[in-house]
């Protein structure tokens, strides 16, 4: 029990550090003077890194041990918070993509060693119900730190937009500096929190997970095969998980300013996120009580792919608050995404289950990808804030497509 409590609080931070990208898009727009592409290079530089680190990172975590290596995943995503600092001092966009970019590599090495955690400390065939319990954990995160951040940076910002076109250059320099000030505060506490976390995990009683080399129940029993890349579950599962990060973070990230864009304020606007990040925590206890009990999990991954596709639809032909809210029911459709998809890609690796698991975390530089695709098509002589959202069609269609292969291979 105890080391699913570790596991569940490091679940909590991911989601409170990945959420907070939600009140930063908007924020660093405005502070840093930014159009809509470069805003959603706050998702580049903090997903990307997970393209860049997984292989690195599972290097580590052979050489450390899990547990040290969550440890120094928590004191780099701190150092990656103290970036903030000098970021914020100087208002130079480029550093704060830095500190972000040090972020994901942090959490990088924490979701390598967490997500193989969750999934080997029980039957295979309700790893979905445990990640989504560990789902309700970062997503509770989730909604709480864009509401405390958003409070803190966003204050008066409404306010602020209207006297900066008035403003002169010097006299706009001083309020805009004053705005990027505050996020300073806020990233010391996070950094110090973090590294009190590593602390605690270090001294833990957290135990080690038994390399799937020395454990033969781990090995595979087909004996040809001699790479990760011969499993087509993994293949497609990648391509899967890589197309639902991306739409996550669009259906969380995008919606401050898609809702600003329609004429709403940012002090309301600055709560949509949240909606979407509770759609999903509702989402996961559906999970929960009817996985793998009334349903398996490919054929909820069925069901919810194609809830998403009707959701998309109406946000698309809406418009206020309908679209909004048609956005963030995204987070009930997306809920059920990475709990199925995860065991679906690594159930019968064997011995290239770490191997399987490092694809896994480098798709997740989906995150990175879609988001600045979208971010280029919202722009106002393009499609706008609305139609971008287009692109989540083709990427719960392939999500479809990968839960009826597996449905269908389950079925013989």
């Amino acid at each position: 029990m105890m080391p699913i409590i570790i596991i569940g609080i490091l679940f909590f931070v991911f989601g409170f550090i990945t959420w907070l990208n939600a009140t930063l898009i908007p924020y660093l727009k405005i502070s840093c003077e930014l159009t809509n592409f470069e805003s959603y290079l706050v998702t580049m530089a903090f997903y990307i890194s997970y393209f860049v680190m997984a292989l690195p990172s599972s290097y580590i975590l052979d050489k450390t041990g899990f547990k040290n290596g969550m440890s120094w995943g928590l004191v780099t995503m701190a150092v990656g918070a103290l970036i903030f600092i000098p970021a914020a001092l100087t208002r130079e966009y480029s550093i704060f993509l830095i500190g972000l970019f040090v972020q994901g590599t942090g959490l990088a090495i924490l979701q390598t060693a967490a997500n193989p955690y969750v999934t080997i400390v029980g039957p295979i065939e309700s790893a979905a119900k445990r990640i989504s319990i560990m789902g309700v954990a970062n997503k509770v995160a989730g909604i709480l730190s864009p509401i405390i951040l958003g409070a803190i940076v966003l204050d008066g910002t409404d306010e602020l937009i209207k006297q900066i076109a008035t403003m002169d250059t010097v006299q706009k320099a001083i309020e805009l500096d004053a705005l990027s000030s505050k996020v300073m505060m806020p990233y010391i506490v996070i950094a110090i929190s973090l590294i009190a976390l590593a602390v605690f995990v270090k001294l833990s009683a957290l135990p080690e997970i038994e390399n799937e080399e020395d454990n033969e129940e781990h090995n595979n029993l087909d004996h040809n095969q001699t790479s990760v890349l011969q499993f087509p579950n993994l293949v497609l599962g990648v391509i899967a998980l890589f197309l639902y990060v991306g739409a996550e973070v669009i259906a969380v990230d995008t919606l401050i300013s898609y809702g600003s864009s329609l004429g709403f304020e940012i002090s309301e606007a600055k709560f949509f996120s949240s909606f979407t990040l509770g759609a999903m925590i509702f989402g996961y206890f559906v999970g929960i009580a009817v996985i793998p009990k009334y349903i398996s999990q490919s054929k909820a991954l069925m069901l919810f792919a194609a809830l998403a596709l009707v959701f998309v639809g109406i946000a698309l032909t809406t418009t206020g608050y309908a679209s909004i809210l048609f956005i963030a029911a995204l987070g009930f459709a997306n809920s059920i995404m990475w709990p199925a998809i995860w065991p679906l890609a690594i159930n019968g690796l064997g011995k290239f289950t770490k191997q399987g698991s490092a694809l896994l975390i480098m798709a997740i530089a989906g995150g990175a990808i879609l988001p600045l695709a979208y971010g280029a098509l919202a722009e106002p002589d393009l499609m706008g804030s609305q139609m971008a959202y287009v692109i989540l069609i083709p990427a719960y269609l392939f999500i479809l497509f990968y839960a009826w292969s597996q449905a269908k291979k389950e079925a013989k």
